[in-house]
């Protein structure tokens, strides 16, 4: 694993040994990506001597496997969740205090009527009400 490092000040990417903390511009990778690293046209490539073989695992590793296993294993098994009861969308929507607020409220999209049917229903006479 290496760590890749943006300079942009200088158009410059350094690939080196993994870091320990964060910092900004700053990417770690995997041996596979390290080695296949390329740089933007025309800025600069830094290796530095970076050891690419993955560390062996330490007896704190392990332990800590075996923690996480013994305490999987202590649990409970877990309880099958109920099935949800199903309504019909009209029921269930009725139901719904979001959707009665937006019931009421006006759509931003509507049908207008037809210009044709507005002009018949004046000249009769009838205001729409």
């Amino acid at each position: 694993m290496a760590t890749l490092t943006y300079v942009y000040a200088d158009s410059t990417v350094v690939l080196g040994p993994l870091a320990t903390y964060a910092e900004p511009h700053t990417y770690d990778l995997c041996a596979d990506h390290a080695q296949r690293l390329t740089a933007p046209r025309g800025w600069d490539i830094v290796r530095l001597a970076v050891d690419m073989t993955p560390p062996e695992p330490t007896p704190d590793d392990l332990v800590a496997l075996a923690e996480a296993v013994r305490r999987a294993a202590a649990r409970p098994p877990a309880e099958p969740e109920p099935e949800p009861v199903r309504k019909p969308a009209r029921a269930a929507r009725a139901e719904d205090p979001a959707f009665l607020s937006t019931a009421s409220r006006r759509r931003h999209l509507r049908a207008l009527p037809d210009a044709t049917d507005d002009d018949a229903s004046t000249e009769a006479g009838d205001d729409g009400r």
